[in-house]
C-alpha cells in the first residue's frame, strides 16, 4: 500500500525517475541493449548509484535468459529488484525494557536535525508516549531557543541551559529529569558541527558516559539525520559519523525537497544502517516510519 503522505513526499524523485521510466516503457519500444543502457542512466540521475547499475545488470541477465522478453515486463521486475535492494533496510524504534528510552540524535548543521527531533517528539507523543527533550547542542547560536520553541509548540518538556553550557552537564540533568518524571522517551539533541571535527567524538562519548551513570543501557538509539537533498554526499556523512558513534538508525530528512531520493539505496548498500524515519514536508506531522514497499511504490507509481 502506498500511503498518501509518502506518495506526496516522493513527488520530486518520482517525477525525475518516473518521467524517464515512462519515456522508456510507455512508447512501445522494443526491449534491447539500448533501452537497458538508457534505463541505467535514468536510475543514475535519481542517485541510485551502484545499486542502479547492479539492478540493470540483473535485468540484462534475466533478458538474456529469456525470463524477460518484452519491455512491459521490466517495470514489475524492476520493482522486485528495488525491494530486494532495500531488504532489511527498515527498522522499528527500539524501546528500553524498563524506564526511559534514550534517543541520541546527531547530524551536521543544516541537515534538518532540530526539525526532525521536533517531528519525532510529536510522532511519539501522538502514540501516547511521554516525551522529554534535552537541548545538548549548546554551541550553535539559537539552537537551544529553537528546540525550546518546538517543545512549547508540541507540548513536551525540555531540559536546557544557556548557550555555551557543557553539553554533558545538560545531558546528565536530562537523564535525572527523565527518571524523576517517568517519561517514556528522552530525545537528546547533540552538536551539529561538521562531521570532520574531532572534538565531536569526545563530546558524544562524554554525553553518553554521563547519561549512562543514570540510565546504564543508554542510548537505546543513536539516530543520524541526513539531508536527502545532498544525495550521495549524505552517504559520506553517514560513513564519517559512523566512525564517531555507533549509529543505530537514520532519519532521512527533506525527502520531499529532492529528486535524489534514490540515495537511500546507496546508504543501505554501503552502510547497512536501517532507515527508521523519513521527513516528507515542513509540517510537524510530516514524518513517517520508513517502509520499503511504500517507498518503492511511491517512486514507481504510475508505471503499473
Amino acid at each position: 500500500m502506498v500511503f498518501g503522505k509518502i506518495l506526496k513526499g516522493l513527488r520530486k524523485t518520482r517525477e525525475k525517475l518516473g518521467s524517464g521510466l515512462s519515456r522508456l516503457f510507455g512508447g512501445g519500444r522494443k526491449l534491447d541493449e539500448d533501452l537497458l543502457e538508457e534505463l541505467e542512466e535514468v536510475l543514475y540521475t535519481a542517485d541510485l548509484g551502484i545499486t542502479g547499475t547492479e539492478v540493470v545488470e540483473e535485468i540484462k541477465r534475466a533478458w538474456k535468459r529469456k525470463e524477460i522478453r518484452e519491455t512491459a515486463e521490466v517495470p514489475p521486475f524492476l520493482r522486485k529488484l528495488l525491494l530486494e535492494a532495500l531488504e532489511g533496510s527498515a527498522g522499528n524504534l527500539r524501546k528500553a525494557a524498563e524506564g526511559p528510552t534514550v534517543i541520541l540524535v546527531a547530524g551536521v548543521n543544516g541537515s534538518g536535525k532540530t526539525t526532525s527531533i521536533a517531528k519525532l517528539a510529536k510522532w511519539l507523543k501522538d502514540q501516547d508516549h511521554k516525551v522529554l527533550l534535552c537541548a545538548a547542542d549548546t554551541f550553535r547560536a539559537a539552537a537551544v531557543e529553537q528546540l525550546t520553541l518546538w517543545a512549547d509548540r508540541i507540548g513536551v518538556g525540555i531540559v536546557k541551559q544557556a548557550t555555551g553550557a557543557d553539553p554533558a552537564a545538560v545531558a546528565f540533568d536530562a537523564a535525572d529529569a527523565a527518571l524523576a518524571r517517568g517519561v517514556d522517551y528522552l530525545i537528546v539533541d547533540t552538536a551539529g558541527r561538521l562531521h570532520t571535527q574531532k572534538n565531536l567524538m569526545r563530546e558524544l562519548e562524554k554525553i553518553i558516559r554521563v547519561i549512562q551513570k543514570r540510565i546504564p543501557e543508554a542510548p537505546h538509539e543513536t539516530l543520524l539525520v541526513l539531508d536527502s537533498t545532498t544525495g550521495q554526499n549524505a552517504l559520506r556523512q553517514a560513513a564519517e559519523f559512523g566512525k564517531v558513534a555507533p549509529i543505530t538508525g537514520l532519519i532521512l530528512a527533506k525527502l520531499d525537497g529532492t529528486a535524489r531520493g534514490g540515495a537511500i539505496f546507496g546508504i543501505r548498500k554501503e552502510l547497512e544502517i536501517p532507515v527508521k524515519f523519513v521527513g516528507l514536508g515542513e509540517g510537524l506531522e510530516d514524518i513517517e516510519p520508513f517502509e520499503p514497499e511504500a517507498f518503492v511504490d511511491g517512486v514507481l507509481e504510475g508505471l503499473g
